[in-house]
């Protein structure tokens, strides 16, 4: 099952929301089961570089279906995944990225938030999330 084109809209409104909220200009990603690009909102004065991070933690999220901070603690030398984000064609690490699932716990895509601090960028990729639930 894939996310919804109305229920991905629903993710980058109650992130923008929370963006504005935290007074920050946010590129927010919500990307489909297949890890493909569903929706993409760019808040005034967003950096440009934070455009491709958004997307690629919505798809490290996915490919893995698990919080890209999660990811990055897997990934420090000596880790299991050390070095993991070489691979599909670049992966993130760092929070700000987090899978999102049905009610039957199914993963049906993914959002990623890039912008400002891991803890603001996972916080508000996290009202994304809650908003579905």
């Amino acid at each position: 099952m894939d996310i919804t084109l109305q229920q991905a809209e629903q993710a980058i409104e109650a992130s923008k929301k929370k963006a504005r909220e935290l007074g920050l200009s946010m590129n927010i990603a919500v990307v489909d089961a297949g890890a493909h690009l569903k929706a993409f909102a760019r808040n005034d004065g967003a950096w440009l570089g934070s455009i491709d991070i958004a997307i690629k933690k919505a798809r490290t999220a996915r490919y893995f279906d698990m919080n890209t901070g999660e990811i990055g603690k897997l990934s420090q030398p000596g880790g299991s995944l050390y070095n993991i984000e070489h691979s599909n064609d670049g992966l993130i690490s760092f929070p700000g990225g987090i899978p999102i699932k049905n009610g039957d716990e199914e993963v049906i895509g993914a959002i990623g938030v890039s912008g400002s601090t891991v803890e603001n960028d996972h916080e508000v990729a996290q009202a994304g999330v809650e908003v579905l639930l």
